[in-house]
């Protein structure tokens, strides 16, 4: 808290009401105005501290991820003991539903299935085969003979051994690399305070010339007199409302990304995300579905393309890739009989949740099912024509799966399929798996006619095309049968698999959502540069990147094997033109995202799993996932996308676009009203035969907190421009006076205090003259009225740069004109209603000196709008040029 009271304008503003006091209590009077001025240092250090306190919990949730119990051997025996008891060389044993609590090599595994989505953010579980030996250069993902802390065990069982715990785990580096991030200011916080350092500085320059300028022609009699000049340009200066109204913007700006799927963790992230130049996205189910989706089946004969994008609906088309024509695929009985093999050989279940197709099971099994419903093959049918006898369960030395099934029906139409001499076999063996291994067990090839044997120039030409689908990042799996006349033993495997007839390829991919190549069609129309980061495999990430446009046909990608050998120069260097990186680790993406950073980019990173927590917590905005992300992501990150999607990302930049282009309006709004305010006061003893200024502190604190408060939340709100997302992100290094803005301050500010000069230099000789009868002060109140109505019709004028006031539709913001409204009714209650009048230290206006504050206070609003069509004049002219 006490840092808040750190910040250059609230020390000055601290000893503004010191001095303020001072001068009260000897002259003997209540200091309203030292009260007033502390009041809104403590409001401004309360926001900023809610604003920023936020406790560090990502190191917090990664404690969360240790299993607290574990089961390990000691004296040759199994035991359990606290996780935090492990040490290099215990002996662990592990089963389905636990969570790994150290770094180990496996010893053994049965059917060993780990789901390491938190470490490598790959959500498909890992088989894991202890026999192997592995490089030390292995990527993460890859390490299949390893597992690690946080990870959890899907399926079978295993035994490891330690081989590293706490600090020295994968995890540990993790942590290590989280406490390593140091957080940075926002752009936003950047420009604010260039913009405190400016307005300080100039004030304590203006109050210098007062002072000094003033005791050298008046003498040090005149001093307090000009010491109170001083403090109200102090406070004039400072716009004490601008920190509550930014901070209200901000959180507008957050409910609005709420509505857009997005929500933001720390409010000075939504203007960051307009100032984003590259957007570093996950693929598994940010890009992508997260549905397996098969997209291509290939028989001997024909290839089919499969339409239906839709996850696991069982909705869509086949299409004959040599003629571009619809096919009736059950029409052809080498697909027919593929299609059967999908959904017999299959232990997943399809089924329709609140409206929603999802599958229980392995997804790959899933997209099997959806593709055969596509053929309106329907599982619960197929389940009254068959039955499973016996099966062969697929695991990592197979590479395959088999079962076995026998006719529950007397009659169906697949006998027909498989009579190959006439008569149908009691039994069915359906296999798929590997093609490379599916295939060496085959010995003939269903056709659409018969059965052809197998030949060596088949079998290349098949090889063939399973590499062409492989290469195009598909997911391929192999599909075969035989007839069965006895069924097999279960420990009759490889008997059973030979001499299987072959059916075809299947590809698949996860497929991208719907939404995404449009949202990234919008980042490159926006200046945004979008990259892939994933745990994936190259070819896989490099298709997908394609097919979405986030990559170009060729374009280079990285490998986290290839970015291991970079040293950080060599990487900032190629960063700019890589747009795909997979197989990458937890530190890969730390130095991806600094190296993007050391050139000049803001990046958005987004993540799921613990290893994206350091580059999350690096990232200018780190995205975490609301649906799949753990706990330490989330903690680690600016904002949570609620659904998971990129295009969510994309909407949350423009609104905070949106949010920036209204904090510049309502800056050069309060700003360009204070510099007049500022400018009048310090003019005022030099236009005047008395020291004396029209406005007290009192009078200056209304003025920025209300009459500039008000209109400027409803600036705040202001509709997105149509071109908004049409344009590159503005430098987020910019000053916050770029682009015109400093110079409008100064001009508006200028002809602001002309405005209030000549008035006030006429009032008072008007309230001055031997005739008037009411107070002779009363020249201050007109002067502090006028002020206070000019500033509603610059609020008008302001919401656009170059279209005139007029031809803006007052329903398009409504909050602006209500804004008006209100802050002129109370202004005219400080005038008008005795105890504020008392307090604020207003006298009563006549009719015609009401009408002659707001006469002067139009013309304002008259030349800014002059302006709009002086540089419409003069741009025209240029064109026609």
């Amino acid at each position: 808290m006490i840092d808040q009271f750190t910040n250059i304008m609230l020390l000055m503003l601290i000893g503004v009401a010191i001095v303020s006091a001072v001068l009260d209590f000897r002259a003997g009077a209540m200091p309203k105005d030292a009260i007033a001025i502390f009041a809104i240092v403590i409001l401004n250090a309360v926001l900023g501290y809610l604003q920023e306190s936020r406790a560090e919990k990502a190191l917090e949730a990664l404690t969360a991820l240790s299993s607290p119990q574990v089961t390990v051997l000691r004296n040759g025996a199994p035991c359990e003991i606290s996780s935090k008891e492990l040490v290099p060389g215990d002996v662990v044993l592990i089963e389905a539903g636990d969570q790994i609590a150290a770094d180990g090599r496996l010893l053994e595994a049965s059917h060993l299935q780990v789901r390491e989505s938190a470490l490598t953010g790959e959500a498909t579980p890992v088989s894991k085969r202890p026999q192997i030996t592995l490089s030390a250069e292995t990527d993460l993902g890859d390490r299949s003979n390893l597992v690690f802390q946080g990870t959890e065990v899907v399926s079978g069982r295993g035994g490891l051994v330690v081989t590293s715990t706490g600090m020295q785990t994968e995890l540990g580096h993790i942590a290590g690399m989280l406490q390593s991030v140091k957080a940075e200011p926002t752009p936003l916080q950047q420009r604010m305070g260039q913009l405190g350092n400016t307005l300080v500085f100039g004030s304590l320059i203006l109050v210098a010339l007062v002072v000094v300028g003033g005791v050298a022609s008046l003498g040090w009699s005149s001093f307090e007199e000009l010491l109170t000049v001083s403090l109200s340009m102090a406070v004039a200066v400072v716009p004490e409302g601008l920190p509550a109204v930014i901070t209200v913007t901000l959180a507008l700006g957050t409910q609005r990304m709420v509505r857009r799927h997005a929500l933001i963790r720390r409010l000075p992230a939504v203007e960051t995300l307009g100032s984003v130049t590259t957007i570093c996205s996950d693929k598994t189910g940010t890009l992508t579905q997260n549905k397996m989706v098969v997209q291509s089946v290939h028989t001997l004969t024909q290839t089919l393309q499969v339409n239906g994008n839709s996850g696991y609906a069982p909705d869509g088309h086949f299409i004959d890739q040599a003629s571009s024509q619809k096919v009736e695929e059950l029409s052809l009985p080498a697909v027919r009989l593929l299609l059967l093999d999908c959904m017999l050989c299959n232990d997943a279940v399809l089924q329709k949740e609140q409206g929603d197709w999802a599958i229980l099971g392995d997804p790959t099994e899933g997209a099997l099912i959806t593709l055969a419903g596509k053929a309106d093959l329907v599982q619960s049918q197929l389940q009254l024509q068959f039955e499973r006898q016996t099966e062969f369960p697929f695991s990592s030395e197979r590479k395959r799966m088999s079962v076995a099934v026998a006719w529950r029906a007397a009659e169906t139409p697949w006998q027909t399929d498989v009579a190959h001499n006439g008569t149908a076999p009691p039994y069915l063996l359906f296999s798929k798996g590997s093609p490379e291994i599916l295939l060496s067990h085959c010995d003939r090839a269903q056709t659409n006619q018969a059965l052809t044997p197998l030949t060596d120039l088949l079998k290349a030409q098949i090889q063939q095309a399973n590499e062409q689908l492989a290469s195009q990042g598909k997911r391929v799996l192999g599909f075969a049968y035989r007839p069965l006349h006895q069924l097999p033993d279960e420990t009759e495997a490889d008997t059973a698999e030979s001499k299987l007839i072959w059916l075809g390829l299947v590809g698949m991919m996860d497929a991208p959502r719907s939404e995404v190549k449009e949202a990234v069609k919008r980042c490159r129309q926006a200046g945004i540069r979008p990259a892939m980061i994933t745990g994936d495999h190259q070819l896989t990430a490099q298709a997908l990147a394609e097919e979405l446009g986030i990559a170009q046909l060729g374009q280079q990608a990285l490998t986290g094997h290839e970015l291991e050998a970079m040293s950080q120069a060599e990487l900032e260097a190629a960063v700019l033109n890589v747009s795909v990186y997979a197989r990458v680790s937890p530190e890969h993406k730390l130095r991806i995202v600094q190296a993007l950073q050391s050139q000049n980019q803001i990046v958005a990173m987004t993540g799921d799993g613990v290893n994206d927590a350091p580059a999350l917590k690096q990232a200018e905005i780190g995205i975490a996932m609301g649906i799949t992300g753990t706990d330490v992501s989330k903690e680690a990150s600016d904002m949570v996308l609620l659904d998971d999607n990129f295009a969510s990302i994309v909407a949350a930049a423009e609104e905070g676009r949106v949010v920036y282009s209204n904090i510049r309006r309502f800056v050069k709004y309060i700003l360009g009203s204070n510099i007049g305010e500022v400018l009048t006061i310090a003019l005022s003893p030099l236009l005047l035969p008395i020291v004396d200024v029209p406005l007290t502190p009192l009078q200056i604190l209304w003025m920025n907190l209300v009459t500039d408060g008000f209109p400027a939340l409803a600036l705040a709100v202001e509709p997105a421009e149509p071109n908004v997302m049409q344009r590159p992100p503005h430098s987020p290094r910019e000053s916050i006076f770029a682009r015109g803005l400093g110079t409008y301050m100064l001009r508006v500010g200028i002809v602001f205090t002309i405005i209030a000069v000549t008035l006030m230099t006429w009032a008072y000789h008007y309230t001055q003259a031997a005739d008037y009868s009411g107070n002779p002060n009363t020249w201050k109140t007109m002067v502090f009225t006028m002020l206070c109505l000019a500033q509603m019709g610059h609020a008008i004028s302001v919401r656009s740069h170059n279209r005139l006031a007029v031809s803006i539709s007052p329903f398009s913001n409504p909050f602006v004109w209500g804004a008006v409204i209100i802050t002129t009714a109370l202004q005219l209650m400080l005038i008008y209603v005795e105890p504020l009048r008392d307090f604020f230290g207003t006298y009563i206006l006549s009719a015609e000196e009401l009408a002659v504050c707001f006469g002067f206070s139009t013309l304002l609003f008259v030349w800014i709008e002059l302006e709009k069509l002086f540089v419409r004049r003069v741009l025209k002219q240029k064109s026609v040029d």
